[in-house]
């Protein structure tokens, strides 16, 4: 009996897969230790972004908003909203015309932590993908052909095509 493990790769670094898992990983660390000033996660800092970058254009904010604009799971961010609320970044109200809905604004604190927050993350982001030099613009483009050519739902990426 044979017990050899066949792989279609000669080694890992020939897969797309196992490259970009590792890019990912390296990326969420970095951002995960550069947070962690702001005793801020990654995804709260993501939500707190999207509820801000929504409240741009929309007078009214509900949660599955964020979840739709942020393309995450709804408990998900319920269970992230309540944290930030617990934490004095957000106000949550019922919704005046559907009480199932949970209206969100930041608050004076969720601003001020979210700007700092932004300058961080693009520091960090700055400082991590610097190795790209002048091909970052290509790299964002085919990151967003992988994320238009794999959305099983309408992506707001798709005006970038």
């Amino acid at each position: 009996m044979d017990n050899k493990i066949e792989f279609h790769f000669r080694n890992p670094e020939e897969s797309s897969g196992y490259l970009l898992w590792q890019v990912s990983m390296r990326w969420q660390l970095k951002m995960k230790r550069s947070l962690d000033t702001l005793n801020l996660t990654h995804t709260q800092f993501a939500l707190l972004a999207a509820l801000a970058w929504l409240s741009r254009t929309e007078k009214i904010v509900t949660q599955i908003d964020i979840a739709n604009h942020s393309h995450t799971d709804r408990m998900m961010v319920s269970k992230v909203l309540r944290t930030l609320e617990t934490k004095g970044f957000i106000h949550r109200e019922e919704h005046s015309d559907d009480t199932r809905a949970k209206v969100i604004s930041l608050s004076n604190s969720g601003r001020e932590i979210l700007q700092q927050a932004l300058k961080i993350v693009e520091e960090t982001d700055n400082r991590f993908f610097s190795s790209l030099q002048s091909n970052t613009n290509s790299f964002n483009s085919i990151l967003l052909r992988l994320i238009n050519g794999n959305s099983d739902t309408e992506s707001p990426y798709n005006r970038f095509k």
